[in-house]
């Protein structure tokens, strides 16, 4: 009888998550969000040679019985279309404008408007009820199948909330952080109790992996308040997840020149979307956090570089992440609708190719 070998294949799914957990992979995964990529022949293509879409989910969900919201649409006096969300609360009403810009919204007013808002704000967070949503989360990873990875997402960081987001412009948050501290903390500490009560919900949850907040701006909060106000919940809720058996990490994407050696102190497993564009070199990264997987984004500004370019940079980075334990390419923002199936087949040939030209 003739023998047959068995040669094992590594979903891609499978190649994601060995790598988050420090294993070295087969060869380096390539990842998507899984909404920044069309569906398309080339999109198919590009599956069917391991790359890998990230869905984001939610294994809870919240709500706030004691506050009143309602929504309406209109046109502003430059005719452009906007939005405008209202809470009501026992201490008065908190309303925000945006415009809808495609895949973004432009924020053009802010819950906060003044320290009279505060006791407000403050209700909003502290009426806030989380539930487990385990059913919704299983269903999805189920559906999508092994060529997706579905992460699950904490909230942001109790000070990040307040910056520049949904709550208070970036202005704002710098002006009320000098000059009414004592309040900012309470909103703070009021987010991290919300926080608090979703650690276990995602802990016992049915997704892997999970990412904490995000989108820190070091130069903005630089590093004595990141030690302070960021790093104590990281491990907080990294100590709250590995007793679950999950991964935690964090989106980092700025420049983290500043706090790369605070970074090593959190127990993160992770550090996502980082990018070595803006930032220390992908060889500096790994040298500065052992035992933490590096998950970069292709940086943006290189996707307008030639595809020999784009091939060579991805090389570049595999060397540099030599042997590949605990290391991933991704793409976690759009990239132009023209450039992106010949840049994401450069960055595979380049994986395919193992680094080398």
């Amino acid at each position: 009888m003739e023998a047959f070998a068995i040669v094992a294949l590594i979903s891609p799914r499978e190649r994601v998550m060995r790598t988050l957990r420090g294993e070295i992979p087969d060869k380096t995964p390539f990842t998507i969000y899984a909404d920044k990529l069309p569906r398309c022949p080339a999109e198919r293509e590009l599956r069917n040679r391991g790359l890998c879409l990230v869905e984001r989910t939610q294994s809870y969900r919240t709500h706030s019985p004691n506050v009143g919201y309602r929504q309406r649409e209109f046109t502003d006096e430059r005719g452009r279309r906007m939005m405008r969300g209202a809470h009501t609360t026992p201490y008065g009403e908190l309303s925000t404008v945006w415009e809808p810009a495609g895949f973004t919204n432009w924020r053009h007013e802010y819950l906060f408007k003044s320290p009279d808002d505060y006791r407000a704000i403050r209700f909003l967070i502290t009426d806030t009820v989380v539930e487990p949503d385990y059913g919704s989360a299983a269903r999805l990873q189920s559906d999508l199948g092994d060529d997706f990875v579905v992460r699950d997402q904490l909230p942001l960081e109790p000070l990040q909330n307040l910056i520049s987001s949904y709550y208070m412009s970036m202005e704002d948050f710098g002006i009320q952080w000098m000059e009414n501290r004592d309040e900012m903390l309470k909103l703070s500490e009021a987010f991290a109790d919300v926080a608090r009560r979703i650690y276990p919900i995602v802990a016992n949850g049915p997704l892997e992996f999970c990412n904490y907040g995000g989108n820190v701006v070091p130069f903005v909060i630089g590093p004595a308040v990141f030690r302070d106000n960021y790093l104590p919940h990281y491990n907080e809720a990294a100590e709250a997840l590995h007793a679950g058996g999950k991964l935690i990490g964090t989106h980092l994407d700025a420049d983290n020149s500043m706090i790369m050696d605070l970074v090593a102190q959190t127990e993160l497993d992770y550090i996502e979307a980082y990018d070595p564009g803006v930032g220390p070199p992908v060889r500096d990264a790994r040298a500065a956090w052992p035992g933490k997987a590096l998950w970069i984004n292709y940086p943006c500004h290189w996707h307008l570089r030639s595809g020999q370019e784009i091939f060579d940079g991805a090389a570049q980075m595999i060397r540099e992440a030599a042997p590949g334990d605990g290391f991933i390419i991704g793409i976690t923002e759009d990239v132009p609708d023209d450039r992106w199936r010949g840049n994401y087949r450069a960055i595979m040939d380049a994986i395919d190719a193992g680094g080398q030209a």
